[in-house]
């Protein structure tokens, strides 16, 4: 039971279990690799670790709630999920626009992302991207880049390197978290949904919890 195993921790073990556990459930993924701003590189996330450590005790106490916790370690991504299927973020419009795009820059970079550990872009390539997808016709307002790029970081699927959300050269770090939620089976579907003529449904349901 997880209530014994929980009596097993040390005091300063349960401030962290709770305080990762409430982590976990505001921003649905931990990552074991996260860009840290002072060294301008990945550095490991202790979170990570002491999810994996105690995987099996998070995952027994979460379950009663009905959620699961998934350990990709092949991407270095923890999850949480509800198997009801409730608590999930709506996305707005503009903000699936920029998690599309941004996944299929994720996708063409593969191969980079294997040398250089991560996948970078800039807001101005997200944009740009935008246009040759025909999903804009002009640039997104400065309020739609901020507050839809700022969803995206609060989930953990993207980073900001320095600068301003609205500013072309902003760099960007893209997460592998985003590929759990726009998986490439998803791919297509997503695009089909987003350029559907006479759509006028201002929100799309995706895999973010809340």
């Amino acid at each position: 039971m997880w209530a014994e195993a929980w009596e097993k921790l040390t005091d300063r073990d349960k401030e962290e279990f709770v305080r990762v556990i409430n982590l976990l459930l505001s921003k649905t993924f931990i990552l074991r690799d996260e860009y840290e701003p002072k060294t301008k590189s990945l550095v490991i996330n202790k979170d990570f670790r002491f999810v994996e450590r105690h995987h099996s005790l998070i995952q027994e106490y979460l379950g009663i709630a009905g959620w699961y916790v998934q350990n990709d370690a092949y991407r270095g991504v923890i999850a949480a999920y509800n198997r009801f299927g409730t608590n999930r973020y709506r996305l707005d419009k503009p903000s699936t626009y920029f998690l599309y795009t941004l996944r299929l820059i994720y996708e063409e970079s593969r191969e980079k992302i294997a040398l250089a550990k991560q996948c970078t872009t800039t807001v101005g390539e997200m944009v740009e991207k935008m246009f040759y997808l025909g999903l804009v016709e002009k640039k997104p307002p400065d309020t739609h880049l901020r507050e839809g790029l700022n969803t995206l970081k609060r989930f953990n699927i993207i980073e900001k390197v320095e600068g301003d959300w609205a500013k072309a050269d902003t760099r960007i770090v893209v997460y592998p978290s985003i590929e759990l939620i726009v998986s490439n089976e998803k791919i297509s579907n997503l695009y089909d949904q987003l350029t559907e003529e006479g759509e006028d449904d201002e929100t799309t349901d995706q895999d973010i919890i809340n």
